[in-house]
């Protein structure tokens, strides 16, 4: 990846609810001089966010549309790093992650939509080792509390241990919230529930695929979601 590409970071999709968050939290921590920009398909919207930002580093906006590969390509070619909040993303992802793997660069999405992530695994994986970049999904709600949590948990349970913990540990937690959804996420939920076949048949390839990949690293996917009493969800 060329280190002279004008951005090191662009945001697709920053008028929606997420998005807009996603570019308030960037406006307020990116280090002092980070290139970086907005892109989205309405530019009159993206100047709105633009707008209400906090902070002294205005990002520069661009226009972008999942329906014209072009300007994807042309967005990817720009910065270093893209993080992508458009959803549902079986309808609206794909496209910018093949403009990414084409052009080397990392991406990294919010999606909480399984099919959605197995069939990149099963397309990109390689091109995008191939490239350079990295794909990494699940940057949110679906993926952080949980990660952080776990890892949380097997450090408290290291130091317990008086050290390195001498053989494997399984995790299962249970999740409360009381935040409604957006509408975005709203509509991936809907897309997912609607599509059982597609989200099964994508699994199993993905799984056939990792074993080949990581023999030694994947036994299985995830367990399936169920119902626990001790854990209260």
């Amino acid at each position: 990846m060329s280190a002279t590409r004008p951005y090191a970071l662009v945001l697709y999709g920053t008028t929606g609810f997420t998005g807009g968050l996603c570019a308030r939290y960037l406006a307020r921590k990116l280090p002092a001089g980070t290139p970086w920009a907005l892109a989205g398909r309405n530019r009159a919207k993206l100047e709105q966010v633009a707008a209400g930002l906090p902070g002294d580093n205005p990002p520069e906006l661009i226009e972008a549309d999942s329906g014209d590969p072009a300007s994807l390509t042309a967005l990817a070619a720009r910065t270093r790093a893209l993080a992508s909040t458009v959803g549902p993303y079986m309808q609206y992802g794909e496209p910018l992650v093949r403009a990414c793997v084409e052009q080397g660069t990392h991406y990294c999405d919010l999606t909480g939509e399984p099919e959605f992530v197995n069939t990149l695994l099963s397309r990109y994986h390689e091109a995008a080792q191939a490239s350079g970049c990295a794909l990494v999904n699940c940057c949110g709600f679906d993926s952080i509390p949980h990660d952080a949590g776990v890892l949380f948990a097997i450090r408290e349970l290291t130091l317990e241990h008086g050290g390195k913990l001498d053989g494997p540990v399984t995790a299962e937690g249970a999740v409360a919230f009381s935040a409604k959804f957006s509408g975005g996420t709203w509509r991936s939920a809907l897309e997912a529930f609607a599509r059982p076949g597609a989200n099964q048949r994508s699994q199993r390839d993905a799984q056939v695929r990792l074993k080949q990949w990581y023999p030694r690293k994947v036994g299985s996917l995830a367990p399936k979601p169920h119902k626990d009493d001790a854990l209260g969800g």
